[in-house]
């Protein structure tokens, strides 16, 4: 890594480090119990937590304002997302490829000189409809477990990202204590195994069923990718406070207490 990217790795993170407090971790921990009984509670914090994570690391890359950029995010699914970015001021472009996800949150209440600000798209990560190089930032939160190909998607969204912008994928990592998601720890028992086991106790198969809609990601395999494209910025736990992110660096530790991993990314400036 050259030395403009090696101070980039040590400054993009800079900002949102002091978010990262274990204050937020409880909140956001709390805030967990809520997914399937209040979705709006739920993923309502989620999407404003991202869209801060996402300005802090703009703004701590690029040294400008990310009001007016426009952001790509990668199985966006509901509305709630899309709404914290807007309120963030940045144009926001959902791409879900289930239209039942698009429309099971609320209606997005967009500025009237910016529709684009709430734009969705129905298409697939892996394979996304937008030209090389034609967005600042591209975002995927939680998905890169639920399809086969995780690092096709992570391709994708490098391709799509204008050079200087800025890629962040987030995703579960298996071996977590979320990895299993609805099925609960008994993923550690095999992933089919716990869907099974849910499909018995509740008559009807996980909306995450191991195997076709959830797979197995670890961090070392998305690390080891990211290092591999020559892009990557930063990683960390998205989840932890910020005397925790040692974790990252830590093998076989990492796979069981980094719970969710974000990595960040750049395309590198062409330089003529």
């Amino acid at each position: 890594m050259d030395a403009p990217r090696a101070a980039a790795r040590r400054d993009v993170t800079e900002l949102f480090a002091r978010r990262a407090t274990l204050r937020r971790s409880v909140r956001l921990l709390s805030e967990f119990r809520f997914e399937q009984s209040d979705p709006a509670r739920f993923y309502g914090a989620l999407a404003d937590d991202t869209a801060a994570l996402v300005a802090d690391l703009w703004r701590a890359a690029t040294g400008s304002d990310p009001a007016g950029r426009t952001v790509l995010d990668v199985g966006g699914g509901p509305g709630y997302f899309a709404a914290a970015f807007a309120r963030a001021g940045m144009r926001y472009i959902g791409v879900e490829p289930d239209p039942r996800e698009i429309h099971a949150g609320p209606a997005v209440e967009c500025p009237e000189d910016d529709p684009a600000a709430g734009t969705f798209v129905r298409a697939s990560g892996m394979a996304l409809p937008f030209a090389d190089a034609s967005v600042d930032i591209c975002l995927s939160s939680n998905v890169a477990e639920h399809v086969p190909q995780p690092w096709l998607l992570g391709r994708e969204m490098l391709r799509v990202t204008r050079p200087g912008g800025l890629a962040v994928l987030s995703y579960t990592v298996w071996l977590g204590p979320f990895g299993g998601h609805e099925t609960g720890l008994w993923h550690y028992l095999g992933g089919r195994r716990a869907a099974d086991r849910y499909a018995r106790r509740h008559g009807h198969r996980p909306k995450n069923d191991y195997g076709s809609s959830l797979f197995a990601v670890s961090a070392a395999d998305g690390l080891r990718w990211a290092a591999a494209t020559g892009a990557l910025l930063a990683a960390f736990p998205r989840y932890h406070p910020k005397w925790g992110w040692w974790l990252t660096r830590a093998p076989v530790v990492r796979e069981f207490l980094v719970s969710n991993l974000v990595l960040v990314l750049s395309p590198p400036e062409i330089v003529n």
